[in-house]
């Protein structure tokens, strides 16, 4: 499932964690083994090739203070067989995964921690957030009755004069025809009230969604070596992982915005002149209405990852070589409830001649209630049938897919000495498959789900490649090092990228190193061939410069964009110089500093979305207008096709210490280790010349949806030895960002009426602390625990990250709160 249609991304929870034997990192960037389109460097997870013995691990962790959040590991690793007495080594892992649900709702004490509800903060229910919501949740009026949320009862505007009211509201200046004593809000919510317009207030995304969701996954990973002769062996792999996942979130409003690409509207949900809860009866108006009695939109997520390795590895001629072939499926399936369609509302609602008609040529199951049914609201929902919602909401789902078969082979020998050491060389090639595909969400391919976005694409490809990297010790304190590799993607085309390095050691206790390298992305799926309509929030600085005050914050729209085939694949040069220091052989200091320009980085639409709006790339609804003259109407999309940035530059630097301190025999050992990387600049310049910095910023959205860049990352651990006990305290620190799309840019990212929140429009640093300890008890049980986030800190307000509610979701740790795991392990 491409993140925002766009941003396909690998699943590393199909790795098994006890399967695992180490974790390469590479930081140079690039690399002629792994891939050209290794920008930022290398990951490397190698899993166990060999094992003998039986163990199992079981662990739990929860969060005591609020009783929720329950993880639970068991894993159990068998093998036998020893190549070299036996010939043979087989081996296999089972890990179990289960992980309960986090609510915001259990999270109430946690600051702005999922709150939208902000009138603590001294602000009223009138006052509108960044995403067009107002600051006492759900349901408010907004002054001038003009605007305003969906609400647990109904918000239904006068038609009369364009003013809204609320359908519990009995005073004689409403207008209505009928009135609802049972629609009183007090019979549905004990949630603080207080709107001076009568609006009806939950704050529905604290009692809705989630922290974290709900997930269950089984991992079996086995591997098989048999050695042929002295030079040659055979291995084959497997993995199976199956991922049952669930989350929930706010219930769907009856009015939202309707989008596929090429196509975008509102739905103006209107309830008939007959309807039995229309408070206007005899009159057709205007309804929002937060569909509570529908549930949370809940969103069930499976997937079957499966791989299948065979390999041979041996020496022949003096070449040392490992040719494999694998091929790997991974299919997703999403299935939606809660979701509103689009027709069969309009319908239900309103249930004219015409309107009937368009529903049952779309839904079978409207086409199956009597004519005339009415779907009922707020108080009187129970009179709803199960067929009416059935109707209105059916399961919606969508499915990716994604395999890749390929076949590789690579070789390495020395080939003469140097007075530094013996020349080494290495070469390889690999051919592989690709192929993803993502179908849309059932109904969004015709805009018919309220509030939900379209995203679909579909490309097979065929890849080929050539590398060959030298070591080539000139003298003892100068060693070179060179690679290159050509890739040829079908419909791409293919690049050719070298990469150079130098080695100089003057003394054993201190190297200087630098690189050269050149990297080479290709398009992905879904930026090629597939399609998008996403949702963010903007300001409309057209209909803003027209008087039409709640044009100036901003609010909801879409994201229209279309896969571009067109598209031109990504290019860098990253360069480093780096110095290593062994002062002693219990210190070693490493820092490097780096600079990556990259050209052609694909994004979706160029410029902000204001520059957007006002060079008129955008859908409005003209039924939507306030009555100003010259109103365009509400804008329902920006229409940003993918297209290729003109240049990034990032330049930053790694830090890496570690330093042993021994304490003598009788009282061990202390190890300190610190890992920094800074950002100096983070710069992007666009088509259209206009350079924006975003190192220190909520940006780079494009990258990063809106969590930002800190300059800052930092990571230390102090850890002490004795004996069988292991205890380490580990520091994890974020800096603060600047609360703006980029660095350079003239407004705060949000504003909530005239007053910035956060203040000085910035997002404070960071800093979380965790323990964790071992305590090897016997030769075959060792016990383990640690305590995530030991001082319980919370995180600050960030009222514009995506993916998370007023926090960063760097600051993930913050919201869960104290976390205690305790596990054990035991060899057999």
């Amino acid at each position: 499932m491409a993140d925002d249609g766009t941003k396909t991304f690998v699943d590393l929870n199909v790795i098994p964690l006890e399967a695992v034997e180490r974790i390469e990192i590479l930081k140079d960037r690039g690399s002629a083994v792994y891939g050209s389109d290794a920008i930022a460097g290398v990951v490397n997870i190698i899993l166990r090739r060999e094992f003998n013995g039986l163990q199992g691990r079981v662990s739990v962790g929860q969060s005591l203070q609020y009783g929720d959040g329950r993880d639970t590991v068991a894993t159990i690793t068998g093998g036998f067989g020893n190549l070299d007495t036996d010939g043979y080594n087989v081996l296999g892992n089972f890990e179990y995964h289960k992980r309960e649900p986090i609510q915001y709702s259990n999270r109430t004490d946690r600051g702005r921690v999922g709150v939208t509800d902000l009138r603590s903060d001294g602000f009223t229910s009138s006052d509108t957030t960044a995403g067009g919501a107002t600051a006492g949740g759900n349901g408010a009026i907004l002054p001038g009755r003009t605007t305003q949320t969906s609400s647990i009862i109904g918000n239904v505007r006068n038609p009369a004069t364009n003013l809204y009211y609320s359908r519990d509201d009995l005073s004689p200046a409403t207008g209505f025809t009928r009135v609802f004593p049972g629609a009183a809000c007090t019979n549905f919510t004990s949630h603080a009230q207080g709107d001076p317009n009568g609006g009806c207030l939950i704050d529905a995304t604290q009692q809705y969604t989630q922290v974290l969701p709900r997930q269950e996954s089984f991992n079996f990973y086995t591997r098989g070596t048999l050695k042929i002769n002295d030079n040659l062996t055979a291995y084959a792999s497997g993995n199976l992982v199956v991922d049952r996942s669930s989350s929930t979130t706010t219930p769907s409003g009856v009015s939202g915005n309707l989008s596929a690409p090429g196509f975008a509207s509102t739905q103006n949900a209107i309830l008939g002149p007959n309807h039995p809860d229309n408070p206007y009866f005899g009159t057709a108006a205007r309804l929002r209405y937060l569909a509570t009695d529908l549930g949370g939109r809940t969103s069930a997520t499976d997937s079957e990852f499966d791989r299948v390795l065979f390999g041979l590895k041996g020496t022949q001629w003096g070449w040392d070589f490992d040719t494999a072939a694998l091929y790997s499926r991974d299919t997703l399936t999403n299935a939606r409830k809660g979701y509103i369609q689009s027709d069969v509302l309009t319908a239900l609602l309103n249930p004219t001649a015409a309107n009937q008609a368009a529903a049952r040529a779309t839904s079978a199951a409207y086409a199956a209630l009597p004519a005339g049914t009415y779907y009922r609201i707020g108080e009187n929902a129970n009179l709803n049938s199960a067929a009416v919602y059935a109707a209105l909401s059916p399961t919606i789902s969508s499915q990716g897919d994604s395999t890749e078969a390929l076949v590789d082979f690579k070789a390495s020998r020395e080939l003469f000495n140097l007075p530094g050491g013996p020349l080494a060389i290495a070469i390889g090639t690999e051919a592989r498959h690709e192929s993803q595909s993502l179908t849309p969400t059932t109904c969004t391919e015709r805009a018919n789900v309220v509030g939900l976005g379209y995203s679909a694409y579909n490309l097979s490809r065929n890849v080929e490649a050539g590398y060959a990297e030298v070591v080539i010790p000139v003298i003892k304190q100068i060693e070179l090092s060179g690679a290159a590799r050509y890739d040829h993607y079908q419909y791409a085309g293919g690049a050719f990228n070298p990469k150079g390095g130098i080695k100089i050691t003057p003394i054993d206790q201190v190297a200087i190193r630098g690189t050269y390298t050149r990297g080479f992305r290709a398009p992905n799926a879904a930026e090629s061939g597939g399609g998008t309509a996403a949702f963010s929030t903007s300001t409309d600085p057209v209909r803003c410069a027209l008087g039409v005050t709640s044009a100036c914050a901003s609010s909801s729209v879409a994201l229209l964009s279309v896969g571009n085939a067109n598209l031109k694949p990504e290019r860098s040069e990253t360069y480093t110089a780096g110095l290593v220091l062994d002062p002693t052989r219990l210190t070693t200091l490493s820092t490097d500093y780096f600079v990556i320009r990259r050209k052609n980085e694909i994004i979706a639409g160029s410029g902000t979305n204001a520059a957007n709006i006002l060079a008129g790339n955008v859908t409005r609804d003209p039924t939507n207008v306030s009555g100003i003259a010259g109103d365009p109407g509400v804008i329902t999309s920006i229409n940003l096709p993918y297209v290729n940035s003109s240049s990034t530059k990032v330049r930053g630097l790694d830090l890496d210490l570690r330093q042993d301190i021994p304490l003598g025999t009788q009282y061990g050992k202390l190890s300190f280790g610190l890992n920094w990387t800074h950002l100096f600049g983070y710069q992007v310049i666009d088509n259209a010349g206009e350079l924006s910095e975003y190192a220190g910023s909520h940006g780079n959205c494009n990258v990063t949806n809106c969590i930002g860049t800190p300059a800052d990352r930092v990571n230390a651990a102090l850890t002490y030895t004795f004996n069988n006990i292991t205890v380490s305290a580990i520091a994890n620190y974020r800096a603060a960002i600047q609360n703006r799309e980029t660095k350079n840019a003239p407004d705060c990212e949000t504003l909530l009426g005239d007053a910035d929140l956060p203040g000085n429009c910035r997002i404070a640093s960071f800093t979380t602390f965790d323990l964790t300890a071992s305590w090897k008890a016997t030769r075959n049980w060792e016990i383990f625990g640690s305590i995530q986030n030991i001082a319980d800190k919370v995180p600050p307000y960030d009222p514009t990250s995506y993916g998370a509610v007023n926090y960063n979701p760097l600051d993930y740790q913050g919201a869960v709160g104290r976390f205690f795991i305790a596990g054990a392990r035991y060899k057999f």
